[in-house]
């Protein structure tokens, strides 16, 4: 177990080193003026040409990649260009409003999906044809539009939850609930669709296999059976989904935060790509991509730990 973990942490480390440097050099050989973005077009040549000067963008593009690596090796991802704050800090405040929606929608989504995937997978019939059409449905609807319908619903017609804005736990819990609600819906349903499908999938798969029917003949009840073991075998298939709807989450966070107006990395990386602040479009690629591995390797660990075999794959 420990040469897997190990292997999959140097992986992971490799590949943040791979993702942090291309999109460094993508942003700085886009062939987009920076300083004169930052200045506006009736800024003059000299102001421009020292306000490069100012930020290292007269050096050349080696040099500052490994000056920002250096940096971000030691936890220094630099500073603002704009407020002039820590990048550091800034994604300190962002980065626990979006996890919260992310894995709140995940948790949800894996324990609803779970229940729908078994019960198609048992019953079959009109539960099994309902799941089909649903899950299509839900599947092809883009989470702005179910984002629109939750709030002409329950935040305009019915009042039921603020349609816009963010409470933070610390300061009202019960308005952080009703805060994150309708996003947190929004995010879910169609996270739900995809995953209650594939469990859905490997139930049926795991039913019709041989040591199952070797477990109903001991006399095994049939709830031990589904739950105990056919469940544990079909939650390979499922995680691996599960993973993937997380990135998913987060780059849906991006719309869902602006729609809803969340304080969240979603809103940040899309203020940040609009002023040119750099630095703050790195700290976020990094985050994000450190959120990303840190998830699949808990999802190997998990899988690990269901299935051996995956640990020597």
């Amino acid at each position: 177990m420990l040469k897997f973990l190990l292997r999959r942490v140097a992986s992971g480390i490799a590949m943040l080193f791979v993702i942090s440097s291309v999109a460094y050099l993508l942003i700085f050989m886009s062939g987009t003026d920076i300083a004169r973005k930052l200045l506006g077009q009736n800024a003059t040549q000299e102001a421009v040409d020292l306000r490069a000067q100012q930020l290292g963008l007269d050096q050349p593009l080696l040099t500052r990649y490994l000056g920002w690596l250096g940096d971000a090796l030691h936890g220094d991802l630099g500073t603002s260009w704009f407020s002039g704050a820590s990048v550091t800090s800034i994604l300190s405040t962002r980065a626990g409003v979006t996890l919260s929606l992310v894995i709140i929608s995940t948790v949800i989504s894996a324990l609803v999906a779970a229940a729908i995937g078994v019960w198609a997978a048992v019953k079959r019939g009109w539960v099994d044809r309902t799941l089909q059409v649903v899950s299509l449905v839900f599947a092809s609807i883009p989470n702005y539009l179910i984002a629109l319908a939750l709030v002409l619903i329950f935040a305009i017609n019915l009042a039921w939850f603020p349609p816009t804005g963010y409470t933070r736990p610390q300061d009202d819990f019960g308005g952080w609930i009703l805060s994150i609600t309708l996003p947190v819906i929004a995010l879910t349903l169609g996270c739900v669709a995809g995953v209650a499908q594939q469990v859905r999938s490997a139930m049926i798969d795991g039913l019709r296999q041989d040591y199952v029917r070797t477990l109903r003949s001991r006399g095994l009840p049939e709830r031990r059976v589904v739950l105990e073991h056919v469940l544990r075998n079909a939650g390979g298939p499922a995680l691996s989904v599960l993973a993937l709807n997380f990135v998913g989450l987060l780059g849906g966070a991006v719309v869902i935060e602006q729609m809803f107006a969340v304080p969240g990395l979603g809103a940040l990386s899309v203020s940040a790509t609009t002023q040119g602040d750099i630095p703050v479009i790195m700290g976020v690629v990094v985050l994000v991509a450190i959120i990303v591995l840190v998830v699949n390797l808990l999802i190997d660990i998990a899988q690990g730990w269901i299935n051996p075999k995956a640990r020597i794959s």
